[in-house]
């Protein structure tokens, strides 16, 4: 090996490294897009019960992890971004990056961790739950995982508390659209895993109205596969915003009031019972309040 060959190798990067900082950044910017966003729909209520009060703002609270599985080592950490204002009842936009080495049984769960149970981890997570009952919640979210192998995830889904056709038509088309740019086979596979996913069991019916719902996308093109992770972030609030805008300054009374603590009950009781997201959490030693975040201030169960 000659002088020049050897500098090459000494500085040369690890492309995977590249990438994790890339998609760190990115959910990073994404999270400041939807919360400046989501700010300025706050200002721009102009009727109802809750018109009165200061608008809403975000705050942050940073986290560090220890990994569990190396006592007093570095597992990453995140920030979480919540706002209770007047349009958005709670809001929590929360972004992490964690690392370390999944615990048995767990790693016999992921792909690629089975042999080594190193992780690395980042992604974006929101959920909103609104004040208005015209207004439906919604959760977003998107992430990169790698062990032996490398994946992207994530998707965006609506759960409105009353009746509202137009506006779940106006979600999927907007997610749609965004799924067909990349791949046509993309919104089928994904709206149908997003109805098989987001499912309670017990209850024999969905949680909400649907969205997409992608998981393990390694298509071999990881160029490919990041663009249409990043696409999928934009047409939330392209999905989302109109919505809003839309019917956050109706009126709503006690009866409306009713069906949505019902129905977030609904939502609380699938984030116990059966979402991955949660249960990766809190088996990679995550923050419990971060990982609980997307459980409404209040809920009824009749």
């Amino acid at each position: 090996m000659n002088a020049t060959d050897w500098d090459l190798k000494e500085n040369s990067v690890d492309p995977m490294d590249d990438r994790k900082t890339r998609a760190a950044t990115w959910f990073e910017s994404l999270r400041d897009m939807i919360c400046e966003t989501f700010e300025r729909l706050e200002n721009e209520l102009s009727s109802g019960p809750l018109a009165e009060r200061p608008p809403g703002r975000f705050e942050r609270k940073a986290w560090r992890r220890t990994d569990p599985s190396m006592p007093e080592s570095d597992g990453g950490g995140g920030v979480m971004s919540i706002m209770k204002g007047r349009v958005f009842e709670k809001v929590g936009v929360n972004i992490s990056t964690v690392y370390g080495r999944f615990k048995e049984p767990f790693n016999k769960q992921i792909p690629g961790a089975q042999e080594n149970p190193s992780f690395w981890a980042s992604g974006i997570s929101l959920v909103a739950h609104m004040h208005n009952p015209h207004v439906p919640a919604v959760h977003m979210n998107t992430r990169m995982i790698v062990t032996s192998k490398a994946w992207f995830g994530g998707g965006a889904d609506l759960t409105p508390a009353l009746d509202m056709p137009e506006e779940v038509a106006h979600f999927h088309k907007v997610l749609k659209d965004a799924c067909d740019a990349h791949d046509p086979d993309h919104y089928p596979r994904f709206s149908k895993w997003c109805d098989e996913y987001f499912f309670l069991p017990h209850r024999g019916e969905p949680r909400g109205a649907g969205g997409i719902f992608y998981d393990y996308l390694d298509s071999g093109d990881w160029e490919r596969d990041f663009s249409f992770t990043r696409d999928v972030g934009r047409a939330f609030l392209d999905a989302f915003v109109p919505i809003v805008r839309r019917r956050m300054n109706r009126h709503w009374g006690e009866e409306e009031r009713e069906k949505l603590l019902v129905k977030r009950g609904r939502y609380v009781e699938f984030n116990l019972l059966y979402d991955r997201g949660t249960r990766f959490g809190l088996q990679t030693g995550g923050n419990t309040d971060a990982i609980l975040m997307s459980l409404p201030p209040e809920a009824r169960w009749p």
